[in-house]
């Protein structure tokens, strides 16, 4: 007798012997999961390129991705799907990226602190509760309805309490990543937002982790046994794991590498906690969050976990869990005119319950009918944490394909709303009231020039130290220096966590003792040790923006801050060699759209090592300073920087005033085609304001100062330019304006922000070991700049993510 069966297909090997042997490497596991890995990360890392003028977080992409590759899209093709994921496959793909959104959950769970939630105002508490509990209702209603429509046969308690939690859940992680995006992360808004968001993910957890104890296939008396486990793990852990984990942070100290035994612990210790909470029967997630809710906030431990587990998880493992659930998302089983209304009804929804149970509230506790609106879209953020939901949900049978697609796509077109919704109809004024001194030369030579130097990593701080102590002046009301890093924002979780980190006025959102000890930059810390050695008024700031919109922050804190000068660094380093290697033309961009926009006096700094590596004690300072003058606003402010350096007793300064050879023009050099002499006409006013500047600093600073040298000197060709400034001998900083009336003096001006003197100063065949500070005078008189020009056509030439940290 014969008995009919089916078939099991073989189960794949691991490696192949390579197709000169005849062996197909995508019949292998290991090549076949290479091949998927790389497919995902082009596919979604293109479509997050394309939805970034959008500014999109990434999670939506990724989504995206997922969809377009499963059966609704790419994967429609049978062909497709068995070469490059066959079913045999699934189990390696879904294990890979279970073992990625393991590690990614105990990342979210580092971003939240029960301190935090402990501390949450009545306002945003009273948010987060209308902001769960209308839409856990109006879910429950939902499930009512597709129940007797595209649900049938589903198990009704855990059907109807996964559908209260997807459409109540707020991600957090991407709300923050929005928040950022928009520049609204420290504003009340934002506060409020991320608060809120707080208390609804911890919400959040327990009702999914009643959800899945609901959704076993035994009888309730084995759910209570569920729950009953998982609140015993989470006892056990805050008995006996938080302990273990804060003896670790303690004993890894600021400015000292972590004990690499420390954290291959924790990372084990998060594996077997997912291990016991499968066990339990709730799902391996949960032990991950929890753990990583007990990891220490403070100290460089929980920075280090994070930077070692946050690229490979972010960007290669977890891209995969967005694919997983794109296989089983098939957006073709909504079909007919009932799937679709249903679709808009589970939308319509998800929003309504969420914006309108927040935006009431809102209102009735004294909230802005604009925030409040703003609060309403802003809690209807969806994510991945929303997917873990409904695969899971999926996986334990509560959910059929076609309420899952239904549901997959309500969370991508409501996170897809979100930021222009914000953008649309919440747009804070970011302007201050007008003030007095935007520049560095005034009438009121006696009063508080205050400075924001802006710094993007460690080789800018030593020589912006020295510049600011030889700038620091004699006068009764000196410098304020508001020392503002900036860091790129990026998905990684490093950059999420410093955005929640640094709050506004020095009270971070975690933790609001001990900032300055625990949880500062460490860069900024060197502000701080400067301000402790000298005079100086240092307040360290944060900057965490994305590259293209970081010019907003450092234009938006220099006019809340009532800067008269702003301090950047030059988009290039110097390296051993001497020659100057760019960081980016994102960084080059920068500088271009602050001199453009900027409300006060700029200076780009090209940094050769003034002082040398380390900074310099004020009683040590002895460098010699050369400004160059042609004439023109921007000359005379350079000068009047320099006659503040001239004040400090460790400063001898030079002073070269290049005098045209017939008054009035310049008669100039410059080949053009077949040669010829190129005149440049100066404004008859500019030639009385450059005289009457030049009288002054030698009526009141050269006569009373024999450390200055002034010299006149008569010049009208490139070459003896060029010769007079080499003449000048060794010195340890050039001051020069960005817009002399000069013609171009290097072959090579691949940098024209720093115009025509600048660009030869800072060019390899001038000098390597002279720092040149650019500085462009603030004219209040010019043009308002056009934004959609910003970095574009500012100069003729061609051209080659704030938060205070202090208490004020």
């Amino acid at each position: 007798m014969v008995v009919a069966g089916t078939t099991c297909p073989e189960p794949m090997g691991a490696t192949s012997n390579g197709s000169w042997q005849g062996d197909n490497p995508l019949d292998s596991a290991l090549p076949l999961a290479i091949l998927q890995i790389c497919l995902v990360i082009a596919l979604t890392r293109f479509l997050a390129f394309v939805l970034h003028p959008l500014r999109q977080p990434r999670v939506v992409a990724e989504i995206i991705g997922g969809v377009l590759l499963g059966p609704s899209a790419i994967g429609r093709s049978e062909r497709f799907l068995k070469m490059v994921f066959p079913k045999q496959s699934l189990t390696v793909l879904d294990t890979l990226a279970s073992v990625g959104l393991i590690f990614f959950l105990f990342l979210v769970g580092m971003e939240l602190d029960l301190r935090a939630i402990r501390r949450t105002g009545q306002r945003a508490l009273a948010i987060a509760i209308a902001g769960i509990s209308l839409p856990f209702v109006m879910g429950i209603g939902t499930s009512v309805v597709l129940r007797h429509t595209v649900a049938k046969g589903v198990p009704e308690a855990p059907f109807l309490v996964f559908m209260g939690v997807a459409l109540s859940i707020t991600a957090f992680p991407v709300l923050a990543r929005i928040l950022a995006e928009l520049k609204l992360l420290t504003t009340d808004l934002g506060r409020m937002a991320m608060s809120a968001a707080a208390v609804n993910d911890i919400a959040a957890w327990i009702l999914l982790a009643l959800a899945i104890a609901l959704s076993g296939s035994g009888s309730p008396l084995v759910s209570l046994w569920v729950l009953l486990s998982g609140v015993g793990f989470v006892a056990f852990v805050a008995i006996f794991v938080r302990p273990v984990l804060d003896w670790m942070a303690r004993r890894s100290p600021e400015g000292e590498p972590v004990n690499e035994m420390f954290i291959c612990a924790t990372l084990a210790t998060v594996l077997a906690a997912g291990f016991v909470t499968d066990t339990i029967g709730i799902h391996a997630l949960f032990g991950a969050f929890i753990v990583g809710v007990v990891v220490p906030k403070d100290g460089p431990f929980a920075g280090v976990l994070i930077e070692k587990i946050e690229d490979l998880i972010s960007g290669l493992f977890l891209p995969l869990y967005f694919v997983s659930s794109g296989l089983k998302t098939n957006v073709a089983t909504i079909s007919g005119g009932e799937s679709w209304a249903l679709l808009a009804l589970v939308i319509c929804t998800a929003c309504l319950g969420k914006i309108c149970g927040t935006v009431i509230v809102s209102l009735l506790v004294k909230v802005p009918a604009r925030e409040a609106i703003a609060l309403g879209f802003l809690m209807n953020t969806k994510g991945l944490v929303e997917l873990i939901v409904l695969n899971i949900g999926k996986d334990r049978k509560v959910l059929n394909d076609e309420t899952f697609a239904i549901l997959v796509l309500m969370a991508l077109v409501t996170t897809f709303l979100t930021t222009p919704i914000v953008m649309a109809i919440y747009k804070p004024a970011r302007r201050s009231a007008p003030y007095k001194h935007r520049t560095i030369q005034r009438n009121d030579t006696d009063s508080e020039l205050r400075v924001l130097a802006c710094f993007h990593g460690s080789r800018n701080i030593p020589t912006m130290i020295n510049l600011i102590e030889s700038s620091r002046g004699i006068r009764r009301r000196g410098i304020t220096v508001y020392a503002m890093h900036l860091m790129e924002l990026s998905e990684r979780s490093s950059a999420i966590f410093m955005v929640h980190k640094a709050r506004l006025n020095g009270l971070p959102f975690w933790n609001r003792k001990g900032d300055s000890d625990n949880g500062a930059d460490h860069l900024v810390i060197a502000f701080q040790a400067y301000q402790q050695l000298s005079n100086v008024s240092v307040r360290p700031m944060i900057a965490i923006s994305d590259l293209e919109t970081m010019h907003e922050d450092i234009i938006t804190s220099a006019d809340q801050k009532r800067a008269a000068f702003i301090l950047l660094p030059f988009h290039k380093l110097q390296q051993i060699d001497g020659s100057m290697e760019s960081t980016g033309h994102a960084y080059h961009l920068i500088n271009r759209r602050v001199l453009r926009r900027a409300p006060c006096s700029v200076g780009v700094l090209v940094d050769r090592g003034l002082g040398g590596t380390a900074q310099v004690v004020a009683s040590e300072v002895s460098y010699t300073v050369a400004t160059l003058f042609f004439g023109g606003r921007d000359d005379r402010e350079a000068l009047a920087y320099s006659a503040r350096m001239a004040e400090h007793p460790g400063i001898q300064l030079i002073v070269v005033r290049f005098i045209p050879p017939q008054t009035g023009n310049w008669f100039l050099e410059r080949s053009r085609g077949g040669g010829g002499s190129v005149s440049i006409i100066v404004d008859a006013n500019e030639i009385s304001a450059d005289d009457a500047c030049i009288t002054e600093f030698r009526d009141k600073v050269l006569a009373s100062n024999e450390s200055i040298r002034y010299d006149d000197k008569v010049m009208g060709s490139r070459v003896e330019i060029i010769a007079a400034i080499k003449s000048i001998g060794r010195c340890n900083l050039f001051l020069v304006g960005q817009a002399p009336p000069i013609m171009v003096l290097s072959e090579k001006a691949d940098s024209p922000e720093l115009g025509p003197v600048g660009s030869y100063l800072a060019s390899s065949e001038f000098s390597t070991t002279t720092s040149v500070l650019v500085i462009k005078q603030h004219d209040p008189t010019a043009d308002p700049p056009d934004p959609e020009n910003d970095g574009t056509e500012i100069y003729d030439e061609p051209d080659t993510p704030t938060t205070d940290l202090s208490r004020h």
